[in-house]
């Protein structure tokens, strides 16, 4: 019967919240503005790239001057420039419209500023000036050097590839880091996009007074794991929706919209790292999920739980403070109390899992410490929902409800005493 119930409770509540024109009208317009900001990106790319190209290679009339004796008057008439000897007047010449550009070399430009002066054609096509005489010092330095390789591999640097061994092991790199990080993403997005909803999930009722008519045919255990459960499967049916746009582009259009490419076949799945993962993303699911259904079952009004949302959302955020430190130095003071502390636990000991900065001793404590916390959370949670069930105008008193028997009646609004 309890599992029929609670079959019920999930099929209504999920069904109810697919129901609602809302709630599609939020969920597409995500993907709709992406799939549009795409389109865009994708009409206007091939004419960007073009305008990229013709600055680098633009024909301007410029004068500069080169005390360094780097360029000479040959390389710089190629490109349509010509020497001048006195800087002052060149400068004039450009703000007086006589001159395009003017070109400052210095007498070191490895290690001083090469100042470039030109006519205001608008940001972008200002860019022109730059990109010209960035070209003329290249050309210069490369036949001074004598080799385009050499030349190349003094401005840009050599590719390096780092090979790191753990216990006796190739380790997977960066490889091997992406993939338990992702569930750090799934959990944020699964916070944001359902947050609010579970904030409410008891409000609902409540605000229309038909919370005790429920609790006559369900029991309250039953219908909160119900309402949980349901929105864990509207967050996937969120997220779903929200990656396809992305998934297609990346696919099917990389290379017109000039997506990085990435060599998912490369990605390694360590058994060790995902399974702590899963874990530390299910217990901190857990916690977050009974504190604010917790939230939402003391306030009487969903405009009054809106602080309590608030200050979830703050403490998500507040690890972000250290990141520098969780991935630089995770024993620091600092980074051991947001890996501790079950409200930054889950942000903070997801990311060290990641960066296999996670001793196994700390991951068993962060999930013991999550899962049990976020159990007598939701048992408290279910209590405070059963005792408050009917008290519409006022917040429900933690200690009242902690302190009264499990099998006591809740009480009535009829249950103070007349004047």
């Amino acid at each position: 019967m309890a599992t029929h119930n609670l079959g019920t409770v999930i099929g209504f509540e999920f069904g109810r919240t697919l129901k609602k024109k809302t709630f599609w009208i939020v969920t597409l317009a995500v993907p709709v503005v992406i799939a549009i900001i795409f389109a865009l990106v994708y009409v206007s790319g091939s004419s960007t790239d073009q305008n990229v190209k013709d600055q680098a290679n633009a024909s301007i009339r410029f004068v500069y001057t080169d005390p360094s004796g780097l360029i000479t008057p040959i390389q710089a008439q190629a490109l349509g420039g010509a020497p001048t000897t006195n800087p002052g007047q060149a400068v004039a010449d450009v703000r007086a419209g006589r001159v395009q550009a003017y070109f400052a070399y210095p007498t070191d430009p490895a290690t001083q500023t090469v100042r470039v002066y030109g006519q205001d054609e608008g940001i972008f096509k200002n860019g022109q000036y730059q990109a010209v005489a960035e070209r003329l010092l290249k050309t210069a330095v490369t036949d001074k050097i004598g080799s385009p390789q050499l030349s190349t591999l003094a401005a840009d640097g050599a590719t390096f590839e780092a090979i790191t061994y753990r216990d006796g092991h190739e380790s997977g790199g960066l490889n091997s880091v992406i993939p338990p990080l992702l569930y750090l993403l799934v959990f944020y997005l699964v916070i944001f996009l359902l947050g609010n909803q579970m904030l409410n999930s008891t409000l609902e009722e409540k605000e229309n007074r038909v919370t005790e008519m429920i609790l006559t045919t369900l029991n309250a255990t039953t219908l909160i794991v119900g309402k949980i459960i349901s929105l864990f499967l509207i967050g996937l049916v969120q997220i779903l929706l929200f990656t396809t746009p992305v998934l297609v582009a990346y696919f099917f259009f990389r290379d017109q919209l000039a997506l990085p490419s990435l060599d998912l076949s490369q990605l390694q799945f360590q058994p060790g790292p995902m399974i702590t993962g899963a874990l530390l993303l299910f217990g901190g699911f857990l916690l977050f999920t009974g504190t604010l259904v917790a939230a939402g079952a003391i306030m009487p009004t969903a405009k009054e739980a809106g602080s309590i949302f608030g200050a979830m959302m703050v403490l998500l955020f507040v690890p972000f403070y250290a990141l520098s430190l969780v991935v630089s130095n995770p024993a620091s003071p600092i980074v051991q109390i947001f890996t501790f502390f079950p409200y930054t636990a889950p942000f903070t000991a997801m990311l060290r899992n990641g960066l296999g900065s996670l001793p196994g001793w700390q991951a068993a404590i962060v999930i013991t410490e999550l899962i049990v916390l976020g159990s007598l959370v939701l048992l408290l949670a279910v209590r405070i929902f059963r005792y408050g069930s009917i008290q519409y105008t006022s917040k429900v008193s933690l200690t009242s409800a902690l302190g009264r028997r499990r099998h006591s009646p809740a009480p009535t609004q009829t249950d103070t005493p007349a004047n």
